[in-house]
C-alpha cells in the first residue's frame, strides 16, 4: 500500500566524474615541467650603482681588522692570528654582544678572511659584520 520497495523514483547520481580533471592537471604539470627550467636561467641584467647609507650604531661595537701585511687587530691591538680565537673567547665586549666587525684590505686574499671570520665563530660570535669603504661614484666620460 504505502511502501513499495523500488517504486518509480530513481535517486540522482551525485559523483563527480573526475577523468577531465585529471587530465587537464596532467597538461598543465607537463607545461610546468617544461617551462621551469627556462624560467630559472634568468636574464643578465646590468644594475645600477647606488650608495648604500651608513649604519649609525649607538655604541661602539668591536672591530676586527686585518691589514695587507696579514696582521689582525682587535680594536687597535694587533694579535698573533694563533692567538685570536683564544682573545675573542676572553673578550668582555665580544662575548657581551656576541657581534664584531670585520675590517679586512682589499688586497688580502679571500681564504685569509675566511679564517678570521671562522676563528671569529669558533670563539662564540654569531654576528660578524663587514665593513668597506665608501666606493665613489664614477662618472663615465661620453
Amino acid at each position: 500500500m504505502g511502501m513499495s520497495s523500488g517504486g518509480g523514483r530513481k535517486s540522482a547520481m551525485s559523483e563527480i566524474n573526475v577523468t577531465p580533471l585529471v587530465d587537464v592537471m596532467l597538461v598543465l604539470l607537463i607545461i610546468f615541467m617544461v617551462t621551469a627550467p627556462l624560467i630559472q636561467q634568468g636574464v643578465k641584467v646590468s644594475l645600477p650603482n647606488a650608495k648604500a647609507p651608513p649604519i649609525e650604531a649607538k655604541e661602539k661595537k668591536l672591530v676586527l681588522a686585518v691589514d695587507s701585511a696579514g696582521k689582525v687587530y682587535i680594536g687597535e691591538v694587533e694579535v698573533p692570528f694563533e692567538q685570536l680565537e683564544e682573545k675573542l673567547k676572553t673578550n668582555a665586549k665580544a662575548q657581551a654582544d656576541k657581534e664584531i666587525y670585520l675590517h679586512a684590505d682589499r688586497e688580502l686574499k679571500y681564504g685569509l678572511v675566511v679564517e678570521v671570520m671562522a676563528a671569529a665563530q669558533r670563539a662564540g660570535i654569531d654576528n660578524v659584520g663587514m665593513i668597506t669603504d665608501p666606493v665613489e661614484r664614477q662618472v663615465a666620460s661620453k
